[in-house]
């Protein structure tokens, strides 16, 4: 599996504070990040999986409504977390 339990751990650790802080916000936007990466990349060599689109599709709205929780509740810790992911920042 391309998400090993050490793998969310350290991106737990990077970007939420500590690895067993996996409930944040800003660890679970990097968390869908990698997997949003990972399903497109899958989906550049698999054209027809739509099943993995939807699941893509699924996934970058609970992202996206994620960074709008975060824009309501703390605009400095929004910015920093599309900063450090490279993120458009996608609240208007």
């Amino acid at each position: 599996m391309y998400l090993s339990k050490e793998y969310k751990a350290g991106i737990f650790a990077e970007f939420a504070g500590a690895a067993a802080n996996t409930g944040s916000a800003e660890g679970q936007v990097a968390l869908f990040t990698k997997r949003i990466a990972h399903l497109t990349e899958h989906l550049k060599k698999n054209r027809k999986d739509f099943n993995t689109q939807r699941s893509l599709q699924m996934l970058v709205g609970k992202r996206r409504s994620l960074l709008a929780y975060l824009y309501k509740k703390d605009i400095n810790r929004y910015r920093a977390i599309i900063k450090a992911l490279g993120l458009r920042d996608i609240i208007k």
